[in-house]
């Protein structure tokens, strides 16, 4: 069972239309095609025993709320009792029941249980695809780290001393212990298209293969992502190769073209670190918020998709002024 919500109340009425407006909100609102969300979550709360849930969709767009305003799940429920134009993004009229924090975190664990986060990523980038916003002249592969949520265990401690889902890397003489996101955005509008979660002390390498969506025009990485199997798989596609190569015991010593050509794909996969930027700096992604993969790989792909929704955004307005 469901509650009913959204249907405007008489306190809707008689408050005044451009009270608790927020045109960006709006906007966002509009980019996307909900019903088709909404379908990948029909499964969700679906049970006709118990108390009624509130509607999947209303709660999958309070979690986009989430990550543009960086808000706990506390700091949500109080948002959502206090801003008009928050209850009006999500389905809610003035006098509906808003949903508490345990409310929020349940259905956030209940996306990482059935692995919905991905469905409803994969859907919201087809369909900004279909607006002709992604350009696919290049992908760019990438990972920056964030630090676990718990203290940090002794290092090298049994998993279970912290994280069991986080891990270990140095970066030089320093350690850190969290997690790596990694990344395989859209080198000219700078989507996020593809995107992973893993311990810190996987090798981008590893990952590399699903950063690649298998469309675009040509793959750039840095010398952590080289591999000639790579190249090679990537040249036989069609695809060309940009990614930066590095010394081996087979070649110990780049020649001195093969280091102009890392020069340049450096500087051309520069918008990477932007965008990485952003998450750190505008949405508080230094450190994961939860404990365990499954629940920090949710928000991961909330945040990304609140990321790509304002790209969406600026783009569709740059589009519109041109």
């Amino acid at each position: 069972m469901r509650l009913e919500t959204g249907a405007p109340s008489m306190t809707d009425v008689l408050i005044p239309d451009r009270m608790g407006r927020n045109q960006r909100l709006e906007r966002l609102d509009a980019v996307i095609d909900w019903d088709r969300v909404d379908a990948l979550l029909a499964d969700v709360h679906s049970s006709r025993d118990g108390r009624p849930a509130y509607p999947p969709l209303l709660m999958a767009k309070v979690m986009l709320l989430q990550q543009w305003h960086n808000a706990s799940d506390p700091e949500m429920e109080d948002a959502l009792y206090d801003r008009l134009s928050f209850r009006r993004f999500v389905g809610l009229s003035f006098e509906d029941a808003t949903p508490d924090h345990s409310t929020i975190s349940r259905f956030r664990t209940e996306l990482g249980r059935l692995g919905l986060a991905r469905a409803i990523f994969d859907d919201v980038n087809r369909q900004l695809d279909d607006l002709d916003l992604v350009l696919k002249h290049g992908t760019i592969m990438d990972a920056t780290l964030v630090d676990a949520q718990r203290s940090d265990p002794p290092f090298g401690a049994p998993a279970d001393a912290g994280d069991a889902d986080a891990g270990w890397t140095k970066r030089g003489r320093s350690k850190r212990y969290g997690y790596k996101v990694h990344i395989g955005m859209d080198q000219t509008s700078c989507i996020v298209r593809e995107a992973a979660l893993t311990a810190a002390n996987i090798n981008e390498s590893d990952v590399a293969e699903d950063l690649v969506s298998g469309d675009e025009s040509a793959v750039y990485g840095d010398r952590a992502y080289y591999s000639r199997e790579r190249s090679r798989r990537l040249r036989s596609r069609g695809v060309k190769d940009r990614i930066m190569k590095r010394a081996s015991k087979h070649n110990p010593e780049l020649k001195p073209r093969e280091k102009t050509r890392n020069l340049l794909i450096s500087k051309l996969r520069a918008p990477v670190e932007k965008v990485f930027g952003t998450l750190k700096r505008s949405y508080r992604y230094e450190r994961v918020r939860y404990e365990g993969l499954a629940r920090n790989e949710t928000e991961m792909l909330f945040k990304l998709m609140a990321y790509n929704l304002r790209r969406a955004d600026v783009l569709l307005l740059q589009r519109q002024h041109a």
